[in-house]
């Protein structure tokens, strides 16, 4: 059990990423704080876990004292917190035709600064248990697609709070905090952009190499194994690190010579 005895906070755990690393959590032996905005999705993501492991929060975290609830919360129930999984996103497209500046900020409000504000919430429970953030960012951090404007933004600004907090509360609280972001991954929500987008349901069962070289994209499980390593003790003393976790080199990768003809699917 990697997790014995923690407490962990994962948001947007309803569905996706967060469920799945909510879920893994418990079976490491953690007892969880599933969050979202779906309380009926919750319900049955809390129904599939053992008894007394969790308990479900639904608050929208761009509010301003969302943060401090979930935490209150947490605090009530389980009398302590070790980590905190900064998770819940939103996954919007948008280009700079489409993205004003009360979009952006909206964007920001709920991409970054709620993990912000929920770090800054958790940091003296986090530092009594000499625990850990693990923020969840996205590939497109580093420049993004033309169509995830607004997202693209956010996750580079998460990454970038990452660093920096991953060396200040390290030295001065004893708090790591690091970040994994993902590729391309299968998830619930994915599946439903995709069928908005006019793909058959089945989409993902064909794509290009070029995108997809092991012939599929991420599951949810995958990015939750990952996120294991980073909040069990065993990661030791790393602090303030960026894990890309795609199937192929995000940065510097040199297209195949046919790529033009390639027709990329919508993103997400």
């Amino acid at each position: 059990m990697r997790l014995e005895n923690k407490v962990i906070i994962v948001t947007g755990s309803t569905t996706g990423i967060g469920k799945a690393i909510a879920k893994r959590c418990v079976q490491e032996g953690a007892r969880v704080v599933l969050h979202g905005l779906e309380k009926d999705w919750g319900e049955e993501v809390l129904s599939e876990l053992a008894k007394d492991s969790a308990f479900l929060h639904i608050e929208d975290l761009s509010g301003a004292d969302a943060p401090q609830h979930l935490v209150d919360e947490t605090l009530r129930v389980f009398g302590r917190i070790d980590a905190l999984v900064n998770n819940a996103a939103w996954v919007v497209s948008s280009n700079i035709q489409t993205t004003d500046a009360a979009f952006l900020r909206r964007v920001l409000e709920i991409n970054t600064i709620a993990p912000f504000a929920l770090i800054r919430a958790a940091l003296p429970h986090l530092e009594n248990s000499r625990g850990c953030v693990l923020n969840i960012g996205s590939v497109n951090a580093w420049s993004g697609e033309p169509n995830l404007l607004a997202y693209s933004i956010s996750k580079g600004a998460l990454m970038t709070l990452t660093r920096n907090l991953g060396d200040t509360l390290h030295r001065e609280n004893g708090v790591r905090v690091n970040q994994i972001n993902p590729g391309w991954v299968l998830t619930e929500t994915e599946m439903i952009r995709k069928r908005d987008h006019g793909l058959a349901d089945d989409w993902y069962k064909d794509l290009p190499p070029v995108y997809a070289p092991a012939g599929r994209i991420l599951w949810p499980s995958e990015i939750a194994a990952a996120a294991i390593y980073w909040l069990a003790d065993e990661s030791g003393p790393v602090s303030g690190q960026v894990v890309d976790i795609e199937q192929h080199p995000f940065l510097g990768r040199n297209p195949p010579k046919d790529s033009s003809t390639i027709s990329r699917p919508p993103v997400s």
